[in-house]
């Protein structure tokens, strides 16, 4: 079973920065596409950003386009979601997952492997 492990949450002010990072224990990440998703207290889990294996591929909800980017770094196996003018509505927690067919899904549940997360809090 692949672990994935989400880091770089915690307690930031509104119009702050942070990158949240995600690799996996045991395996490698090739091959696969990373998808992150947020929770927020009270509502459904939704879709932040994804990539594929190969960096080309990216898509971010269209609510968050020019404030968060999804980026790889092969060579440390970790994906990395930086996040800018963060907004109290930020808060959540984060949630890294991973496709073995190197697709990008919306839908969390679609996903191989999932984390456990990671919380956000930004204050105002």
């Amino acid at each position: 079973q692949v672990q994935m492990v989400e880091s770089g949450g915690g307690l930031v002010k509104a119009g702050d920065s942070l990158r949240l990072s995600c690799t996996a224990s045991e395996r490698t990440f090739r091959n696969y596409a990373l998808g992150w998703f947020r929770q927020a207290p009270g509502k459904e889990r939704e879709f932040v950003a994804g990539i594929d294996w190969s960096g080309r591929i990216t898509h971010t909800a269209d609510s968050l386009k020019g404030r968060f980017t999804v980026s790889w770094d092969n060579a440390k196996n970790t994906v990395y979601l930086q996040m800018s003018s963060l907004k109290p509505e930020d808060t959540a927690v984060y949630y890294c997952a991973a496709d073995g067919y190197n697709n990008i899904y919306t839908s969390y549940e679609s996903y191989d492997y999932r984390g456990r997360g990671t919380q956000v809090t930004v204050s105002a």
